[in-house]
C-alpha cells in the first residue's frame, strides 16, 4: 500500500511537473509571440510609412511633371498664335515697304503740280504728270494706303507732326491750319504722319 501511494505521489509529482512545465512553455510561447506581433506591427507600420513617403514623392513628381507639360503646352500655343499674328500682319502690310519707298516721288509729283504753266506745252506736261499722280494715288487706295486729311482737324499726335505753332482767327484752338507735308496710312497703321502747322 505504501508503495502503491509512493507511486501514486510520484505519478502526481511528475504530473505536476509536466503541467508546470507546459505552463511555462505556453507563457513563453505567448510571450515570443506577442514580442513577435509587436515587431510585425512595428515592422508593417514602418513600411506603411515608407510606402506613403514613396507615394506622396510619386505625387510631387506628377504635379512638377503636369506643370512643366502645362507650362510647354501654353508656350506652344502662344508662339504659334504669334506666328500667326505675324503672317497675318505681313499679309496685311505687305506694300507698306514699296508705299514707303514711293512717297517721295509722290511728294515730288504734287511739287511739280503747284506750278503754274506758262505755255500750251507746259500744260499737256503738267496735266500728264497729274494724270500719273492721280494713277499712283488710286494704286495706294487699292492696297488700302489713303491721305491724312489733316486741314481743319483736330490735331491729333497719332496721325500729325506738328512743327509749328501759330495763331490764326477762324480756326478753333487746337487745330491744323496748314500741312507741310502729306500724311498716309495704310490700313490702321500710319506710315508717315503729317507735318502741320497748328492753331494755339
Amino acid at each position: 500500500m505504501t508503495e502503491e501511494k509512493d507511486i501514486l505521489n510520484e505519478e502526481s509529482t511528475e504530473d505536476t511537473e509536466v503541467k508546470e512545465a507546459n505552463e511555462d512553455t505556453a507563457v513563453d510561447d505567448v510571450e515570443t509571440n506577442t514580442s513577435a506581433e509587436v515587431n510585425e506591427e512595428f515592422s508593417i507600420e514602418d513600411q506603411l510609412k515608407a510606402e506613403q513617403e514613396k507615394v506622396a514623392e510619386l505625387e510631387a513628381k506628377l504635379k512638377e511633371a503636369e506643370n512643366r507639360m502645362y507650362r510647354l503646352q501654353a508656350d506652344f500655343e502662344n508662339s504659334r498664335r504669334r506666328a500667326r499674328l505675324d503672317l497675318e500682319a505681313s499679309e496685311k502690310y505687305r506694300a507698306q515697304s514699296l508705299i514707303t519707298n514711293l512717297l517721295p516721288a509722290i511728294d515730288n509729283f504734287e511739287r511739280a503740280l503747284q506750278m503754274e504753266a506758262d505755255s500750251e506745252q507746259a500744260k499737256a506736261i503738267l496735266q500728264g504728270m497729274e494724270m500719273v499722280y492721280r494713277s499712283l494715288l488710286e494704286a495706294l487706295k487699292n492696297e488700302g494706303a489713303e491721305q491724312i486729311e489733316a486741314v481743319g482737324k483736330e490735331f491729333d499726335p497719332h496721325v500729325h507732326q506738328a512743327v509749328m505753332q501759330v495763331e490764326v482767327e477762324g480756326f478753333d484752338s487746337n487745330h491744323v491750319v496748314e500741312e507741310f507735308q502729306k500724311g498716309y496710312i495704310l490700313k490702321d497703321r500710319v506710315i508717315r504722319p503729317s507735318m502741320v502747322k497748328v492753331n494755339q
